[in-house]
C-alpha cells in the first residue's frame, strides 16, 4: 500500500543555538552544523550580546532573533515557542559540541522512536571541562538519580536532540542554566523514551570565555532540583518533613510520659506544648503531601495529554 506523500517526506530539522557574546565561536558553529546537516534550518537566538555575535551569525546565513530577558531558560522558552520543525537540535554557541555527531543523534531518535537524545560529553582535551564543573555535574546527576531514578549520566549537557512532541509539550519554567535540569526531570516524570550518545567535547576557541559560574549556577541548579522534587514528588518531600517532626515530637514526649506514669505529674509543661505542636505540624505536613500529590498527578496527566496531542517523529501534523 502506497504511503501518503506527507508521510514519506524527510523530517524538518531545526538547529537551535542560544548565544550570549559568542562572536569568536558562533560562525564556526553555524558552518559546522550546516556541513553536518545541509537541509537543516539554523536559528540563532541572541540574548543581549554586546559584541558582534548578531552580525557574524547573520553573515554566516543563520536566521537570527533576539530574546531580551536575560537567561538561557528564557531563550529556550522563546525558541521552543517560535520555531516549527519535526526534529530540534539544541546546541550551545560556544563551538564545544561536535556537529558531526548530530546525524547519528537524529538517526537514533528517529529509528528508536525516541523523544530526546542527549549528547554525553567526552573530553577531548583537559581544558574542555573544568574540574569544578565536572565534580558539580557528577554530584547533581547523582542527586537527581536518587530522586527520580537513574537514566542519565550527564544531566547538564547542552547538546540535545528532541522530537516535536517533546518541544511543543514542554512547559519551560527555568530562567537560566538550570534549564537542562528541568528538561531532564520532565523526561523522567513522563517516562519518555530517551537515550544518551557519547559525543566529543572540545575546548572553547581561543578568546571565548564560559558564561557559567561554578558556585552560583551550581547552587541554582541544586535549588531547581529541590523545587522540582517538592512539586513533582510532594508526598515523599512533605512525608520526610512530617516524619522528622514526628520523631522529634515523640523524642520530647517519651520522658514526659514516663514521668507522668511514675509520678502522676507533667514536669515540663512548655516541653509538652512543644511536643504537641510538632506532632500537629507533622500531621499537617503529611496531609499537605497527600493533597499536593493528587494535584501533581492531575498536572502530570495534563502534560501527558499535551504530549500525546503532538505527532510522533515521522508522522504528519494531522497524524
Amino acid at each position: 500500500m502506497t504511503q501518503p506523500a506527507e508521510l514519506k517526506r524527510q523530517p524538518r530539522v531545526a538547529v537551535l543555538v542560544p548565544c550570549f557574546n559568542e562572536e569568536t565561536a558562533v560562525g564556526q558553529v553555524i558552518a559546522d552544523f550546516r556541513a553536518a546537516l545541509p537541509s537543516a534550518e539554523i536559528h540563532v537566538y541572541d540574548n543581549n550580546s554586546t559584541d558582534r555575535t548578531v552580525a557574524i551569525a547573520r553573515a554566516a546565513g543563520a536566521t537570527v532573533r533576539s530574546e531580551r530577558r536575560q537567561g538561557k531558560g528564557h531563550v529556550v522558552r522563546r525558541m521552543f515557542a517560535d520555531v516549527d520543525a519535526d526534529i530540534y537540535v539544541l546546541v550551545d554557541g560556544d563551538a564545544t559540541y561536535d556537529a558531526p555527531s548530530a546525524p547519528r543523534m537524529i538517526a537514533t531518535l528517529v529509528e528508536g522512536h525516541l523523544d530526546m537524545v542527549v549528547g554525553l560529553r567526552v573530553d577531548q582535551v583537559e581544558a574542555a571541562y573544568r574540574r569544578g564543573h565536572r565534580l558539580g555535574n557528577r554530584m547533581l546527576t547523582g542527586f537527581l538519580s536518587e530522586i527520580f531514578g537513574q537514566q542519565f549520566t550527564d544531566i547538564l549537557s547542552g547538546y540535545r536532540v528532541f522530537s516535536r512532541r517533546f518541544v511543543k509539550s514542554f512547559p519551560v519554567l527555568s530562567d537560566g542554566f538550570e534549564i537542562e535540569t528541568e528538561i531532564t526531570v520532565h523526561a523522567l516524570e513522563l517516562a519518555l523514551p530517551v537515550a544518551e550518545i557519547a559525543t566529543p567535547y572540545h575546548a572553547r576557541p581561543e578568546g571565548s570565555a564560559s558564561k557559567l559560574n561554578t558556585w552560583r549556577d551550581g547552587f541554582r541548579i541544586l535549588n531547581t532540583i529541590l523545587k522540582l522534587y517538592r512539586s513533582e514528588k510532594p508526598l515523599r518531600f512533605f512525608g520526610v518533613i512530617g516524619a522528622f517532626l514526628a520523631v522529634v515530637a515523640i523524642g520530647l514526649a517519651v520522658p514526659l510520659a514516663v514521668t507522668y506514669i511514675e509520678e502522676g505529674v507533667v514536669p515540663r509543661l512548655p516541653t509538652a506544648v512543644l511536643s504537641t505542636g510538632l506532632m500537629i505540624l507533622a500531621m499537617l505536613a503529611v496531609t499537605s503531601g497527600l493533597v499536593l500529590d493528587t494535584v501533581t498527578r492531575g498536572r502530570r496527566e495534563m502534560k501527558l495529554l499535551a504530549y500525546l496531542a503532538q505527532p510522533a517523529v515521522g508522522q504528519s501534523p494531522q497524524g
